[in-house]
This record gives C-alpha cells, structure tokens and sequence, in this order.
C-alpha cells in the first residue's frame, strides 16, 4: 500500500513561524514612525497653505486696499480674513517682522507632537 502524506510536519510549520517572525521584524520599524510622518506632513500642507494665502491676500489688497488683510509680522498670518477657518489648532507662527511688499521667511511650529515639527512658509507684507 502507498502512504499518502496529508497536511504538514511539525518543522515545517516551526520553519514558517520563524520565516514570518523575521519578516515582521524587519518590516514593523517601517510602520512604527507613521505618527511623525503624518505630523511632518500635516506641518508641511499647513505652511503650503499659508504660503498660498499670503500670495493671495497680497494680490487682493494690491488691487483694492480694503480687501484682504494687513500683514506687518508673520504672526498676521494667523488672521481669519487671511486663511479661511484661521491657522488650525496646535500650530504656532514664530513673530517676524514683514516690510511692506517685501517677503520674508517665516516658520510654523506644529506643537501637538514631541519633538515639535516646524516648516517655513513665506509671508509679503501688504502694499
């Protein structure tokens, strides 16, 4: 009589538990740091966004000096007038002054992780 081998030894199924344990090891450092990748990420599109607003509050006021806002700092920024729904919570703009017309560097600070996460966003002081 043949003997017919149905399912799989014990060492195999051993040798398959370490294959997926080795694997998870390696792959789990990948995944661990997710949060401050969001976090960077998050801090990045919020300075994108203010960029673009500071481009268009300029624009606005260049035509026609009672639209948009006044920007004299970076911290002006923060205005609802400004960035529609105002800068979100847990992000601070560090203060700097913004001459008339000129561009000026300034950076955001995401402080709802440890270590805070900061990006620099460009601010023109209004005509």
């Amino acid at each position: 009589m043949k003997h017919v081998q149905r399912g799989f030894t014990l060492i195999e199924l051993v040798m398959v538990i370490v294959i997926l344990g080795v694997l998870a090891a390696v792959a789990l450092p990948k995944f661990v740091d997710l949060k401050g990748d969001a976090a960077e990420a998050a801090t990045q599109g919020v300075a994108g966004a203010l960029s673009s607003a500071a481009a268009i509050n300029y624009a606005a006021r260049s035509i026609t000096t009672g639209k948009g806002a006044a920007v004299t700092d970076c911290s002006d920024m923060s205005n609802t007038n400004i960035m529609q729904g105002g800068l979100p919570t847990g992000f601070n703009i560090t203060a700097g002054a913004v001459a008339s017309g000129a561009s000026v560097a300034c950076t955001l600070t995401n402080t709802t992780v440890t270590p805070n996460v900061t990006a620099s966003f460009t601010a023109i002081g209004s005509p």
